[in-house]
């Protein structure tokens, strides 16, 4: 099973840049789309639906957030949206659920843009948190492929020391994810791979950040116990510049 996810800083710009000539070699079984920044009427070309089950999630504000599913197999549900009108209305939360398998794409909001959408990221990370309690005893094995614009541990960023009072490095933020990760028995399946230093999937337009390699590992698959020991191997992309992200790919030895 092969799943990718990327945060495309708008699926037409990513068009533009190649994303759709790339994405077909990969082959993947799902492919998880953040921040599409378009309405679905605005994606008529057949190029925005590159496999026969390809899904929208659209915000109710346009040129604005928004996720996508590319599926190789037919799901048996897709859901939009988990139920809270804070993340749906802004299009964050879209999920496949096969008949033992689950995979969402979420877009965690950055909280960077000022105090109130710090605290909306706050309230969708407790929202979230029961949510996935929830979602697991479905009994399904479950993953969440998320731009989550946080950052977990020092590894994961270039410069921890000074953004240790930014969102995205904030320590409430960083104990979210040790949560799902301790309490709730999550695994981050790419360090059960790769735990080497300088793995970013992030980089600032400003400056040569992404040349000089100074990013954050923003992008996630978090995976349910029965995937822990599945992983096989993973990739970063960075090749080709679809957007300010890289696509984190990760095959598991599992069948959809």
């Amino acid at each position: 099973m092969r799943i990718i996810t990327a945060n495309t800083n708008g699926i037409r710009a990513a068009a533009r840049k190649g994303f759709f000539d790339w994405l077909p070699k990969q082959d993947a079984d799902v492919v998880c789309i953040q921040e599409t920044k378009a309405q679905i009427d605005q994606l008529s070309d057949p190029i925005f639906h590159p496999t026969a089950y390809s899904y929208y999630f659209d915000a109710e504000k346009k040129g604005y957030s928004g996720t996508a599913l590319y599926c190789k197999h037919e799901p048996d549900n897709v859901a939009y949206g988990m139920g809270w009108d804070g993340c749906d209305k802004e299009g964050r939360y879209l999920r496949a659920d096969y008949k033992n398998t689950s995979v969402v794409s979420i877009y965690m909001p950055s909280g960077t843009s000022g105090e109130p959408r710090l605290q909306f990221k706050y309230e969708m990370m407790a929202v979230m948190f029961e949510h996935f309690r929830e979602l697991k005893a479905s009994g399904r094995e479950i993953v969440l492929c998320a731009d989550w614009n946080i950052c977990h541990k020092e590894i994961d960023l270039k410069n921890w020391k000074g953004n240790k009072k930014n969102s995205g490095f904030l320590p409430e933020e960083r104990a979210w994810i040790e949560r799902l990760l301790t309490e709730e028995k999550w695994t981050d399946s790419f360090r059960v791979v790769n735990p080497n230093e300088d793995q970013f999937t992030w980089w600032s337009n400003r400056g040569q950040a992404r040349a000089n390699n100074v990013g954050w590992r923003l992008d996630y698959h978090l995976v349910t116990q029965g995937l822990a020991d599945k992983v096989i191997c993973d990739q970063i992309y960075k090749n080709e510049s679809f957007s300010d992200h890289a696509p984190l790919i990760i095959d598991y030895n599992w069948d959809i």
